[in-house]
């Protein structure tokens, strides 16, 4: 492809806003031309807006920072500079529900890391390798916006990337009732150690909203389009408890399955290591190779060794053993902020890319 696509990103100077940045260095389809955030950012450039606020591990990108900030409420002149843009906004809900679409209606479409418009039934939530056929409810949705290009598109929540895709591996067993236990680290909270002493040798049994997302979002993604909106799936049911632990990066889950059939742990685990989607057939810039490995040994997976298998773009899952008040149990484990934010939502827009839905303007 000889032009890149040129990106803007929403809440620039944030946690996720970083990632993106991050992520978006040297990406073959899309370059990141312009940054916008709060009014007290805007007019200054990328590197001093986010001054030593800086949280990745790699230094930021030398081509983002003297870009100068614009206001992310000036939405036209944001929009007339970009061919797309990611949303990361901070923002209360109902403030980044009407600035998304205020975006879209510019005709700029919008792939969002952020939860407000999840629920909105005629708005894809996608990972892409289980539900891309959900972004064919984008054409209900420009009707409904009055828009020919421009719509919202949104990843989940990043909680259920760790054992989500397990369960749709498995969907031909028939799993109906799951618990489970997720671990979640403090860069899901946009947090790093310094910003949050206190989170050292400590755990902080709530997450504020995480549990509803995590028992309710499998569902919506399992769902099927009807009339113009997402129905979500019935079953299985699931319940869940979200902890928050002292781990930088990677939500850790421990997880409980009853199935109506009977598998067999080879079964099992020939499904998950075989598992792929339309991500890997297309073999889009972002899409991990392997996308859920399975690891024998019985102390893993674990975050230091394992959470940036595939760049963070894959699952890994371990410890998967008969229960014997469930039928099987496993551990799984994803990268937070990489599969479960910002890689998550790239991914989503190589494949919308892919799809026909962006496109140069």
């Amino acid at each position: 492809m000889s032009e890149k696509l040129k990106v803007g990103i929403l809440g620039g100077t944030g946690m996720v806003g970083q990632r993106f940045i991050s992520l978006l260095e040297n990406h073959p389809w899309f370059e990141v031309t312009t940054i916008a955030a709060s009014p007290r950012s805007a007019g200054k450039t990328y590197e001093e807006a986010v001054g030593g606020r800086w949280k990745m591990d790699t230094p930021m990108p030398e081509a983002v920072k003297k870009i100068v900030v614009m206001n992310v409420n000036e939405v036209n002149e944001v929009a007339s500079k970009v061919d797309f843009v990611f949303s990361a906004v901070d923002m209360t809900k109902e403030e980044i529900k009407k600035i998304e679409e205020e975006y879209a209606k510019t005709e700029t479409p919008v792939v969002s890391n952020n939860s407000a418009h999840r629920w909105t039934p005629d708005v894809p939530m996608v990972v892409p390798e289980i539900n891309p056929e959900h972004m064919k409810v984008i054409e209900f949705q420009k009707k409904r916006l009055g828009t020919t290009r421009g719509f919202i598109a949104v990843k989940p929540n990043c909680s259920i990337q760790s054992y989500a895709p397990v369960l749709t591996a498995w969907k031909e067993f028939e799993p109906y009732e799951v618990v489970a236990t997720t671990y979640q680290a403090i860069s899901g909270a946009g947090k790093t150690f310094k910003d949050w002493p206190e989170m050292e040798g400590n755990i902080i049994p709530y997450i504020g909203g995480e549990e509803e997302k995590s028992e309710k979002e499998p569902l919506r993604i399992w769902g099927k389009i009807e009339d113009g909106v997402i129905v979500p799936a019935t079953a299985p049911a699931i319940t869940c408890q979200c902890i928050r632990v002292p781990i930088l990066n990677g939500h850790t889950a421990a997880v409980f399955v009853k199935f109506r059939k009977n598998p067999t742990k080879e079964q099992l685990i020939e499904k998950l290591v075989q598992f792929k989607g339309v991500p890997q057939e297309l073999e889009l810039p972002s899409a991990p190779k392997q996308f859920i490995q399975y690891l024998e040994e019985d102390n893993r997976p674990q975050v230091a060794l394992d959470v940036n298998f595939e760049n963070g773009m894959g699952i890994s899952v371990g410890r998967l053993r008969e229960d014997s008040v469930y039928d099987w149990k496993f551990v799984g484990l994803s990268h937070n902020t990489v599969r479960g934010a910002a890689g998550g939502a790239v991914l989503c827009a190589e494949l919308l890319k892919a799809q026909g839905y962006i496109n140069k303007k």
